[in-house]
């Protein structure tokens, strides 16, 4: 008997976070230890903290890498569902309303009784996003909790790389989309994530990932024995490990290998840039939409390029819908071009 097509081109998994987002200046990065443009995670209290001290009052968004991606994914008419762990408060019931407003299919949200994870975004002058997380619900996610029907029925997961903290789950998660038969991307999220979890990630390297993104300072983490490597060869060695790799530079574009390709992705010029969270996986978002599509690696990574160019002219890591016609319209016509 012939089997169904899928109904689903792409599930993502991860944490459906609720961004505090707020402009600061680079001063006020001396009330939170870490560094600069990394994440850390916090508990409640420490946020409850940094907040107070805010200059100005923040604004909400919902966030969360995989669902910022699966998110405009969806808005680019990929069939999408997600696959993470809600709160039991009022910022989980917005966030379920605003990604089921989207088309994203939210059957698959996992709920608890905790509050709802929520990530405090510092952005700084030079449009740097520095990140501090607490989790809330999402650390309560099990993996017991996973079923197989979560992944049943689509082509492609999207895993991004926080999940691999808990790392009894990012297994779970990675074990269940094999079985699956879908095809795997995971983005490696932050250089904290790499330098903890580099010998973890490059076994499943070894063991099958279909699509691996990066940004330079992610890449660099994963292959530290290459500091002297450009980022063409060290996106080359990524794609050694028998995935495409997307190596992005923000404002100077990204690398594409895959096999013996390999592909310059110019950058889009941004001159008003305020806020660069969420422009990776918008980046992504773009780039899956076309790989998903079977387009070649070169158009990839120019819709991924439209995407992560509009994120940084905004606030927060949603392109506002006011705007969103036109980047869908930029979209299209590269795809007619092409």
């Amino acid at each position: 008997m012939a089997q169904s097509a899928p109904s689903l081109d792409l599930i993502g998994v991860g944490a459906p976070i609720m961004d505090v987002v707020a402009p600061v200046p680079d001063s006020f990065l001396a009330h939170t230890a870490g560094e600069k443009g990394g994440m850390v995670m916090v508990e409640a209290a420490e946020m409850a903290r940094l907040v107070a001290l805010l200059p100005t009052p923040p604004t909400l968004t919902p966030g969360g890498s995989a669902a910022n991606t699966t998110f405009n994914a969806t808005r680019l008419g990929l069939r999408t569902a997600f696959v993470g762990k809600l709160g039991g408060d009022e910022l989980a019931r917005v966030y379920r309303e605003r990604f089921a407003g989207a088309g994203v299919g939210t059957d698959r949200f996992k709920a608890g009784d905790l509050p709802n994870a929520r990530c405090l975004i510092l952005t700084t002058p030079d449009a740097q996003r520095t990140m501090r997380t607490c989790l809330g619900a999402v650390l309560s996610f099990s993996p017991d909790e996973l079923r197989p029907a979560d992944f049943a029925g689509s082509r492609h997961v999207h895993i991004e790389g926080y999940v691999v903290f808990n790392r009894a789950l990012a297994d779970a998660i990675l074990g269940a989309a094999r079985a699956a038969g879908c095809t795997i991307s995971l983005d490696l999220a932050s250089f904290e994530v790499v330098r903890e979890s580099r010998d973890w990630l490059l076994a499943q390297l070894a063991t099958g990932l279909d699509l691996v993104f990066a940004n330079e300072d992610e890449i660099r983490a994963l292959f530290p024995d290459h500091a002297g490597a450009d980022y063409a060869a060290l996106a080359r060695r990524l794609a050694s490990h028998g995935c495409t790799a997307a190596v992005k530079l923000g404002r100077d574009g990204a690398w594409v290998a895959r096999g013996d390709e390999l592909h310059r992705i110019a950058p889009l010029v941004v001159t008003d840039a305020i806020d660069s969270n969420g422009a990776g996986d918008a980046w992504a978002a773009g780039f899956l939409s076309a790989y998903l599509r079977g387009r070649p690696l070169p158009v990839c990574g120019a819709v991924a390029s439209i995407l992560g160019a509009e994120t940084v002219r905004h606030l927060g890591a949603i392109i506002p819908d006011p705007v969103w016609p036109e980047v869908a319209a930029r979209v299209q016509r590269l795809a007619d071009a092409r």
